[in-house]
């Protein structure tokens, strides 16, 4: 019986699995001006204990690019929820800074998918996020995706364009179309703004602190 208890144990929860998520491979277009982002990651791990990496970024099509890659040590802790904890880096345009990171994952009620994070980086400051999107399926393959997104930075970083308080909200709704479940190219449109003192900071810099943008692009998983 052990090996047949060894057996039940490896199928039913102890398997090891890898996995890459594109969540959004996109160009937009709005307000005068053009770019591009990415917003990916993956794990590898079993149920319980997960190495976690996490991606995003973007630029416009002269050059200019910025983004961020995370590397996590992931815990399920609820049945639709994990802890992870781990350092984050920037890279590209902006000041290449090093964050600790710690924060949470998982499906909220309503099906709702969160991912909320708080930063910590090498020069003291505080920053946090949360990200938020449901699948509406209108059919077997067509869905429709609303995201919300929503930053904050305990201080002033005037390096990175922030102030303290509430700095970005962003809102969309994606349509896309699931030719397989793993390859869907979608069109959509977002909102976004920057809040209090970054969106004063903004304005300093000649930036509308308010943009609405026309996306397409792919989402896709393997």
């Amino acid at each position: 019986m052990a090996d047949a208890r060894a057996m039940l144990r490896a199928e039913t929860g102890a398997m090891t699995t890898t996995a890459v998520v594109i969540d959004r491979l996109e160009a937009w277009s709005g307000d005068g001006a053009e770019g591009w982002l990415w917003d990916m990651g993956g794990w590898h791990g079993g149920d319980i204990h997960r190495f976690w990496w996490k991606s995003e970024g973007g630029g416009d099509f002269h050059g200019s690019a910025s983004g961020e890659v995370q590397a996590l040590y992931s815990r399920a802790v609820r049945p639709f929820w994990d802890v992870q904890a781990g350092v984050r880096q920037d890279f590209g345009d902006g000041p290449d800074t090093t964050h600790l990171v710690l924060g949470v994952q998982g499906l909220a009620p309503y099906w709702w998918e969160v991912d909320a994070a708080a930063f910590l980086s090498t020069r003291g400051d505080l920053a946090a996020r949360v990200e938020a999107e449901y699948d509406l399926r209108i059919t077997q393959r067509l869905v429709l995706q609303p995201r919300l997104e929503v930053e904050a930075s305990a201080s002033d970083v005037p390096e990175r364009g922030l102030g303290s308080g509430l700095t970005h909200v962003e809102a969309g709704l994606r349509l896309r179309y699931e030719f397989v479940r793993e390859f869907a190219p979608y069109v959509g449109v977002e909102w976004s703004r920057h809040l209090g003192r970054t969106a004063d900071l903004a304005r300093a810099r000649g930036d509308d602190p308010e943009a609405v943008r026309w996306v397409v692009g792919v989402k896709a998983w393997f």
